[in-house]
């Protein structure tokens, strides 16, 4: 299939640039599959269109302060992007300005003092990311980095953002440098409304990188690959999930990274445990072994997620519901509306 295939075009003032309060007020738009018909709703009634019994999925992932601003030692002004930890020392990072043998110092002050940190760069990588070596490791450098990092938001989120806002309300684990943003809708007293009938919350990881939400370059859709992500499936909830779709009730995942979890780890149908770096691309033609509904936000033109929904509910009827949340004025993106595929 083709990149423009999966172009639209979105008027900038429907971008949101702030989260609806309370989160669970954002609007549903709830797509069915087998009808092909759309229908218009408020995110705090996703109980009335889910059945007792269905298992809602969503990532537990946690943003961390990816964003470091340092000072090279020859002066100039640097940004470095934490991407992804490779052992206590090394993470794969984004940053211009740098070049290999590159020392960088993190420094801020605080009430009580200053907290600081270095870096090499040690490596460039064929994908224009570079491998940076820390000073510290372990515990002590995921605390300095909270310390002295910003917590990142889409190059498309103009306004200054709160911590909190960019985060779920059960983010748990972290690791992300990018939300898992279909949660944002949940609220406990949702959750707790939700679980009253008998439909529960249950939770994977996956760290979500910057690859998920780059545009995709290749103009052969297929040609296109995506940055690894770690992920984790428990043996609890591999348990559970399977012991669901056994008994016939529906999965719903919450978000495109608990669905691309889930089918990685049901490649066989049936659902495994493991944690382990995972890379599944969905584009149309995939045949869905696990998921049975999702939950998710709306997604940028030529994105491998707005490629991902069109797998799953046809893409001519993805491309006219998003000119119907276009009419009717949706908030699109990290925090914006969200739709419920059926």
């Amino acid at each position: 299939m083709l990149l423009k295939d999966f172009d639209y075009f979105l008027p900038k003032g429907l971008i949101a640039q702030k989260p609806i309060q309370p989160r669970d007020h954002s609007r549903l738009m709830i797509l069915n599959r087998q009808e092909q018909t759309i229908s218009h709703d408020y995110f705090y009634n996703l109980g009335k269109h889910l059945r007792s019994g269905d298992v809602l999925v969503a990532n537990n992932s946690r943003v961390i302060p990816a964003r470091l601003l340092g000072r090279k030692q020859t002066g100039g002004r640097v940004e470095v992007f934490l991407l992804r930890q490779i052992n206590d020392y090394d993470w794969q990072v984004l940053t211009k300005n740098c070049k290999l043998g590159d020392q960088v110092v993190f420094q801020k002050k605080f009430f009580l003092g200053t907290r600081s940190l270095s870096a090499e760069i040690i490596k460039q990588n064929t994908d224009r990311t570079w491998e940076a070596r820390f000073n510290l490791s372990g515990e002590r450098l995921l605390k300095t980095i909270n310390y002295l990092g910003q917590t990142p938001t889409p190059p498309y989120i103009k306004r200054k953002t709160r911590t909190t806002d960019y985060q779920t309300v059960y983010a748990q684990v972290n690791g992300s440098v990018a939300a898992p943003t279909a949660g944002f809708h949940f609220t406990p007293q949702l959750i707790q409304k939700l679980s009253a009938q008998n439909i529960n919350l249950s939770y994977l990881t996956l760290h979500v990188g910057l690859g998920t939400f780059l545009p995709v370059s290749a103009e052969k859709i297929e040609e296109h690959h995506l940055h690894e992500e770690w992920a984790e499936i428990t043996p609890e909830l591999a348990e559970k999930l399977n012991v669901a779709k056994k008994n016939h009730q529906r999965i719903v995942a919450v978000g495109t990274t608990s669905v691309r979890t889930l089918e990685y780890f049901a490649s066989s149908g049936q659902l495994r445990d493991g944690s382990e770096w995972i890379n599944l691309f969905i584009y149309p033609g995939y045949q869905f072994k696990f998921v049975d509904a999702m939950i998710t936000n709306f997604h940028l033109p030529k994105s491998s997620l707005l490629m991902l929904v069109s797998a799953f509910a046809n893409r001519e009827f993805i491309l006219r519901a998003y000119q119907e949340a276009i009419d009717k004025k949706y908030r699109f993106y990290s925090f914006g509306d969200a739709m419920l595929i059926l």
